[in-house]
């Protein structure tokens, strides 16, 4: 699937760009599932809100520990207005779904579990590729939140690292609507954090390595079209930016460890994995 070119610009940068590897038959088909399952959402079910910031200090509220094995919507940070009302429409409103979509819904198990997705994960070394966590994220115009740096092995620890991100473009996504960031010289930057569950359900971000992320100059905007695939190892530290744009960045995420690898009991997300096959 892959040519040596590719494997090489993953194992010497941390990340690989496939352009255009999707159909925009294939892209909106997951849009229009995501949009269906938004429709069909009650938003008076939860006012839960995704933001990094509150995942970086202290816990998780149980709507989104217990989601794992669920699909649900997950609302942006300003969506509200100071008096709790929604300020804009509800389908502009949702920061993501997750983080069963792959398991649980027909077009995105569909398109997760394919042959292509494994042969991908092989061809970058994850031997025996299981998808443990997905993700719809909307990016919404205006008020699409930031997304601080981070690296993905701090919320999916497996002795050795072995999670890798799948992140599709489902919309072109570009520096003015918060596009994916890495940074260039990240390759082989250490895990600074571990985002650790208990048994009690409290959570913690432990710092492992007491360093800084990297400094703006070292940011790296991926901008990409729909239909295109960045693949990133777990130690890429990663962020995007908050989009002020009148146009969404829609992308679909997967991520996805290794079965020979330990998966860490203090991570997070508990939900038995998917095994895919190329």
């Amino acid at each position: 699937m892959l040519n040596n070119q590719q494997k090489q610009d993953f194992q010497q940068q941390g990340y690989v760009v496939l352009s255009e590897l999707f159909s925009h038959q294939q892209i909106n088909t997951l849009k229009a599932a995501a949009l269906k399952i938004v429709d069909d959402f009650d938003p008076e079910s939860t006012r839960s809100i995704f933001s990094t910031e509150t995942e970086s200090n202290t816990n998780r509220d149980d709507y989104f520990l217990s989601s794992d094995d669920k699909v649900r919507c997950f609302f942006e940070e300003d969506a509200f207005s100071s008096s709790g009302e929604l300020q804009q429409a509800k389908a502009l409103s949702i920061n993501k779904i997750g983080h069963a979509l792959h398991v649980l819904s027909p077009e995105f198990a569909a398109f997760s579990q394919s042959k292509t997705i494994a042969k991908i994960a092989e061809d970058l070394g994850v031997v025996s590729p299981e998808i443990r966590q997905s993700m719809y994220i909307f990016k919404q115009p205006k008020i699409g939140g930031v997304i601080r740096w981070h690296q993905d092995a701090s919320y999916f620890f497996t002795a050795p690292q072995s999670v890798v991100t799948f992140w599709f473009a489902i919309e072109d996504a570009t520096i003015e609507n918060g596009c994916l960031q890495v940074d260039k010289q990240g390759a082989d930057f250490v895990l600074k954090e571990q985002f650790k569950r208990y048994a009690d359900d409290q959570t913690e971000l432990l710092t492992l390595e007491n360093i800084d992320w990297p400094t703006q100059d070292r940011a790296l905007p991926l901008e990409v079209k729909a239909g295109s695939l960045v693949v990133f190892n777990g130690a890429l530290p990663h962020f995007s930016a908050a989009n002020r744009s009148n146009k969404s960045r829609h992308a679909f995420t997967l991520h996805i460890t290794s079965a020979e690898a330990k998966y860490d009991e203090h991570n997070w997300l508990r939900a038995a994995p998917v095994r895919i096959h190329s």
